[in-house]
């Protein structure tokens, strides 16, 4: 890198990108129920910055604040072993909404989609609810206690 190049702080995350079992379930998923916006479906032939033969649709889903989540539906290379359910611990993701309320109102929405979803759990500087998505990441919906700060 030249000199004179200055590093800038990596202050945001334009998208998280993950492996979908199949791509119209996963945007039902997070555009119906979750209610992020279907913001682009690529689909594409080769592997990205190769010439390999890979096809696959890549959908981006945005989030309120303008970052994405994405998704690569591979079905020629997905394996069942792919889907299993995450331990929370080696991948999660949680949204946070601004308030108690809020967020047992998105785990009532969730649950009547018929998924299953426990909590909330106090950590004490936030509460949250976790559950599976579809191609078995888990995720939690968050708020910030008044104690979040401290």
């Amino acid at each position: 890198m030249p000199e004179s190049t200055v590093l800038r702080p990596l202050d945001t995350i334009h998208h998280l990108a993950l492996r979908c079992r199949d791509a119209e379930q996963t945007r039902w998923f997070y555009e119906d129920i979750l209610g992020l916006k279907l913001a682009a479906a690529l689909s594409l032939e080769k592997s990205p910055g190769t010439d390999n033969e890979r096809p696959f649709l890549h959908l981006f889903l945005e989030l309120g604040d303008g970052n994405y989540i994405a998704f690569f539906d591979e079905p020629g290379h997905a394996k069942p072993a792919h889907f299993e359910l995450k331990d929370s611990f080696d991948i999660h993701f949680a949204f946070e909404t601004d308030s108690a309320d809020s967020m047992l109102a998105w785990k009532e929405n969730i649950a009547a989609a018929g998924d299953f979803i426990f909590g909330p759990i106090d950590h004490d500087f936030v509460t949250s609810v976790y559950f599976f998505d579809p191609n078995g990441y888990a995720l939690e919906i968050t708020h910030k206690t008044d104690r979040h700060d401290a």
